[in-house]
């Protein structure tokens, strides 16, 4: 996409959603670091059914080591790989009271050696608790980039140095969940609903989905005002 592509891309996804907001629930940032964890190949929705007991008593790392890994897999078993998931929270617990007195680091290096959090985690952390401009990009965020002309890129890493790069201001703080929504709910990996997208004529995509009637009238080439 061009530069005025660009914005005008972000700027229609703004528009209908001006204050988007993660949809995994936290009451602070250690539980949202605990519920990113937890989300890998999982969805939110089911993270967010596993964790609202659990983040009813356990809202800290010390908290968590007295729960321990039964106790915390007894929450989340209905969470895909959750015995992994169980230990990785565990660990990371440990080494948040041991190493960072039991505060959750605010530094994507530091992040990132804590067991089971990658670098999409600790985006996601930095943007959704810091309101860094992060560029997490997960499934949905790696597809819509692809797919639209956005970012293409072969990796992920790829995908996330060209949003880096060129989503302009004022919208690179809510980029990625304007991408995350937008994949998850109009531009599905399947079956993307093209017939109700607000970016379509900007889209890169060629096997669009459209109505009759859009078919007739559809134009292409974007000409801003």
């Amino acid at each position: 996409m061009k530069k005025v592509e660009i914005f005008e891309f972000y700027r229609r996804l703004a528009e209908l959603n001006p204050s988007p907001e993660t949809e995994l629930e936290s009451i602070n940032i250690y539980t949202l670091l605990v519920a990113v964890v937890l989300s890998a190949q999982s969805t939110d929705a089911g993270v967010n059914k596993a964790t609202r007991a659990l983040f009813a008593t356990v809202r800290g790392p010390q908290a968590m080591i007295a729960l321990g890994e039964a106790g915390l897999k007894a929450h989340i078993k209905t969470i895909g790989l959750f015995n992994t998931k169980a230990k990785n929270v565990i660990a990371l617990s440990h080494l948040l009271v041991e190493r960072f007195g039991g505060e959750v680091p605010t530094d994507r290096d530091a992040l990132q050696s804590l067991p089971g959090v990658g670098r999409k985690t600790a985006n996601v952390v930095l943007n959704v608790a810091l309101g860094a401009e992060t560029f997490p990009v997960d499934t949905h965020v790696f597809r819509v980039g692809n797919r639209t002309g956005l970012a293409k890129g072969k990796t992920v890493m790829a995908v996330e140095t060209i949003l880096e790069r060129q989503t302009p201001q004022p919208f690179r703080t809510h980029a990625h969940h304007w991408l995350i929504l937008h994949g998850r709910y109009t531009c599905k990996a399947r079956t993307p609903e093209c017939w109700r997208c607000p970016v379509v004529d900007l889209c890169a995509f060629r096997l669009k989905s459209l109505s009759p009637d859009q078919k007739k009238t559809f134009e292409a080439p974007f000409e801003p005002r």
